[in-house]
């Protein structure tokens, strides 16, 4: 019999659905209030879909599916953290440090148009990685718990109905509160890419081509850290794990914020 999936577990799920999609609204509007251009943020959407949702994403089907390393990386955490790490520092990063040479040249003037892409880059990842999973979660669990999944199953293939059945069975076992640390999370991730995008913009902006490859590597940091921090078999696993990087993301903050006090200074001695 296909399990259900309960009511609050429901509710939670589509809280972050509308979390998803008004994180990125708001910070839309409230850099937008402050100054800022549009084209920026849809520049930031476009970047993370081209650089990490379809460049990075082919890289990793040929280095992790098609190549004989792809099996030793995959089953050894260390490597595992160093090689995702680095490939989505060196992919996003580069991408900003495209974009921003580019696409964003006649918008350098304003320096919250760094914020801005930021709140597109980052936003355009949850509203994928947080908002379309939500809706295929949904959209299962209303199945399960109206009785089309089971009338599905019983005329499906056995191979798809196993596969449909581990969807749902997997969707119902996670406990309601899990999807409140996803949403957390994506406050994190969102935290990480205003961060990083600050530094490559003064990278670019003012010279400081330190902070580019800087920026990659906190990237890697972060995201490596996350990994052995999740696989590290710790009890709580997935709320240690989420404290650890929005601890990081709080640093990085600070960091972001210090670069950006001293090149707005640096670029505009007036000011001092």
């Amino acid at each position: 019999m296909t399990q259900t999936v309960s009511s609050l577990s429901i509710a939670m799920m589509t809280l972050a659905l509308i979390f998803s999609i008004l994180l990125p609204i708001g910070l839309f509007i409230y850099y937008r209030k402050k100054g800022a251009d549009i084209p920026p943020f849809f520049v930031g959407c476009a970047v993370m879909l081209i650089f990490a949702f379809i460049i990075e994403s082919l890289v990793h089907q040929v280095v992790l599916n098609m190549s004989p390393a792809g099996s030793v990386i995959v089953n050894n955490v260390v490597l595992y953290a160093l090689y995702g790490g680095i490939m989505a520092g060196l992919f996003e990063e580069t991408g900003r440090f495209v974009a921003f040479k580019t696409v964003m040249r006649k918008y350098r003037g304003k320096d919250i148009n760094a914020l801005m892409y930021g709140a597109g880059h980052g936003g355009f990842e949850v509203l994928v990685v947080l908002g379309i999973t939500m809706i295929g979660n949904i959209y299962l669990a209303v199945m399960a718990n109206t009785g089309m999944a089971s009338s599905l199953m019983a005329n499906a293939p056995a191979e798809s109905a196993a596969a449909l059945q581990t969807q749902i069975d997997s969707i119902a076992a996670i406990a309601p509160s899990i999807f409140l640390l996803g949403m957390f999370e994506r406050v994190s991730g969102v935290i990480l890419h205003l961060s990083l995008s600050v530094l490559v913009w003064f990278a670019v902006k003012n010279g400081k081509t330190i902070l580019y490859p800087v920026a990659i590597l906190l990237h890697a940091l972060a995201d490596g850290v996350t990994v052995i921090v999740f696989r590290s078999g710790t009890a709580h696993a997935e709320l240690v794990t989420e404290a650890v990087v929005f601890i990081i993301s709080v640093i990085y903050a600070f960091f972001a914020r210090k670069v950006w006090n001293r090149e707005k200074v640096a670029a505009d001695p007036a000011e001092m």
